[in-house]
């Protein structure tokens, strides 16, 4: 049984902790509304953009003058994950679940003799993928100084990934990162930027034909580099949104799970003073009576 001065120190030191996390969940539920913001304000925007590039792309998708980045390289050999997580972690199981998809996908590439190279974009993905999958690692991207994600990030990253396309590097390039739903619930996503693929049902139907100018080919040409730096500042934006979400629900039971700790041992702290009480009574008591 710990002495009274221990379970002391105890309650003490955890009293200290949920301190932290609370203040934790308050900054992380700040971010949170920025964050949520940011991403619901991007969404529009992607999804008005998926709708063009669908149109312009079903009519060229066949023709053998279509854009590399919409036709692809005509193999699918080599597959590069770029795979988005955290600086940072306390933010509950966020970084795990990518990973645990880009890990799956990844097995699953390699077990069909595949190439697979995974570009990281945050510090705690890397570390994990270094333990089993570090033999593909071929690039990192370090977002722990900025301070807050634009699209001058998205622009660096999918020129890296576009300059990689463009030497040769791989055929097939996959995004991984947690879309915001809501603060209890981010879902993982893979999206496939390249070769680009566009849901003919994200065009909204329309049935309307145009006249382009120039033709299709120059303006996708034009377009889909544009669309794969879009497509990356949505995942960036989302997994921001999803990341502030986690932690805010992690410190948010960190504190609640604290606070059940300190009862705990608040009440065995009582218990065991009382119990000494008790002793020094019973001693003092019984040397009287034999005086």
């Amino acid at each position: 049984m710990p002495s009274l001065k221990d379970l002391k120190n105890k309650i003490t030191s955890i009293k200290n902790t949920r301190k932290i996390t609370k203040a934790m969940q308050m900054v992380a539920a700040a971010k949170l509304r920025r964050a949520q913001e940011a991403a619901e304000a991007g969404r529009p925007y992607a999804e008005r953009m998926n709708a063009v590039m669908a149109g312009l792309s079903a009519s060229v998708a066949t023709s053998d003058s279509a854009p590399r980045l919409l036709a692809g390289t005509g193999s699918d050999k080599v597959h590069l994950l770029v795979v988005m997580t955290a600086e940072r972690g306390l933010c509950g199981g966020f970084n795990s679940t990518i990973v645990r998809l880009a890990r799956v996908k990844a097995n699953e590439l390699l077990a069909e003799g595949k190439t697979v190279k995974i570009l990281t974009v945050g510090k705690k993905g890397r570390e994990q993928l270094r333990r089993d999958l570090g033999a593909h690692l071929i690039g990192h991207v370090d977002l722990s100084e900025v301070k807050r994600v634009g699209y001058a990030q998205a622009q660096m990253i999918s020129k890296d990934i576009l300059a990689r396309f463009d030497a040769g590097e791989f055929d097939v390039a996959t995004i991984f990162f947690n879309r915001f739903q809501s603060v209890i619930s981010q879902v993982p996503t893979a999206q496939q930027v390249i070769p680009a693929k566009y849901d003919a049902v994200e065009a909204g139907g329309a049935t309307a034909l145009y006249d382009y100018e120039p033709s299709e080919e120059g303006i996708l040409a034009d377009l889909l580099p544009r669309g794969v730096a879009t497509q990356v500042f949505t995942a960036l934006l989302e997994n921001g949104a999803s990341e502030q979400g986690a932690r805010m629900s992690a410190m948010d039971n960190a504190t609640r799970n604290a606070g059940d700790m300190i009862d705990k041992y608040t009440t065995i702290y009582n218990r065991s003073r009382q119990a000494a009480i008790t002793k020094e009574l019973i001693e003092i008591i019984s040397g009287a009576e034999a005086l």
